[in-house]
């Protein structure tokens, strides 16, 4: 029998599979589908200060290996998610949930932070940093040290919950990024975002977002996400979720041998809402397969 149990930050986890922020929603479409609490957890759509309509459509389009979306953090601002998404949640999920939050300021980020963390059922605080900065002239936090610097630290004051930072992958060095966030009290990173891409239509001689450009999910950027996990996994001591075109049981394996200790699923879900629950159903078989027999013990095995 193997052990598909991971501790993330403290909280044990039944298995290390985690529907990822913006492809899961707050759950309760998916509860309808199947049972949500065979999960590990699911970090929900990311949320912000106020409500946000997000971007104007076309908003989402596929493409070769994957998908781009540039939704624009469409969520009903974070008071509508303490006082009717996560009492509705806790009729169908009996576990800690991941809280992913967003802002356009340090203090937005610190004030959703500390509203979130009043939530029992909030197990960890998963914070993008992918946002822009509106006052430091339109860049993105995370692709900045010293922005992402300053959000960690707001942040970390305004909470006591296990705090997860979500990197970008559009930067220079990541490692440089991941290394600031841990000094600055982050519990653990998540990894990686998605890349900036766009798609032309070639009838219409125009991009085929809205917004031009968007970010690109999907297998596609599975080889860039697992070289990054492989690289913080070097860089830092605290845990990581990985991320980034996961959609098999093969895949949760080469990212935690990569040094993730638990793995996000994402675009993979709007493609088979299914796939999460198929994947921790194929975990065990594959584990066997090639030997491993406790995950937890298998984190980081390609380091050596």
């Amino acid at each position: 029998m193997v052990d598909t149990k991971v501790t993330l930050c403290g909280i044990e986890l039944d298995n290390p599979v985690i529907p990822a922020s913006g492809t899961f929603g707050y759950g309760h479409e998916f509860a309808e589908l199947y049972d949500i609490n065979i999960l590990g957890t699911f970090s929900f759509k990311g949320t912000t200060q106020d409500p946000r309509f997000g971007n104007p459509t076309p908003r989402i389009a596929e493409v070769p290996g994957g998908m781009l979306n540039s939704v624009g953090l469409q969520n009903p601002g974070v008071r509508a998610v303490i006082e009717e998404e996560l009492p509705r949640l806790s009729r169908v999920f009996k576990k800690p949930v991941m809280a992913n939050i967003s802002g356009f300021s340090p203090e937005e980020y610190e004030s959703v932070a500390a509203e979130l963390s009043e939530c029992e059922q909030v197990g960890w605080i998963e914070v993008n940093i992918s946002c822009p900065n509106v006052h430091g002239g339109g860049i993105a936090f995370g692709t900045d040290p010293d922005h992402a610097a300053e959000v960690v630290r707001r942040v970390r004051r305004a909470t006591k919950k296990p705090l997860i930072i979500k990197l970008s992958p559009n930067v220079t060095d990541i490692c440089e990024i991941a290394t600031r966030c841990e000094a600055e009290g982050a519990d653990a990173l998540s990894l990686i975002n998605t890349l900036v891409g766009m798609q032309i239509d070639l009838k219409t001689k125009k991009p085929v977002l809205a917004n031009i450009v968007g970010g690109y999910s999907g297998p596609g950027i599975f080889p860039v996400a697992l070289r990054m996990v492989y690289q913080v996994y070097k860089s830092v001591s605290i845990p990581i979720v990985g991320m980034g075109g996961v959609s098999s049981a093969e895949d949760v394996l080469k990212m935690m041998a990569a040094g993730a200790t638990a793995v996000q699923v994402g675009s993979a879900n709007l493609v088979n809402p299914y796939a999460c629950r198929d994947i921790i159903a194929d975990l065990p078989r594959v584990m066997e397969k090639y030997g491993v027999n406790s995950l937890r013990r298998f984190i980081g095995a390609a380091h050596g």
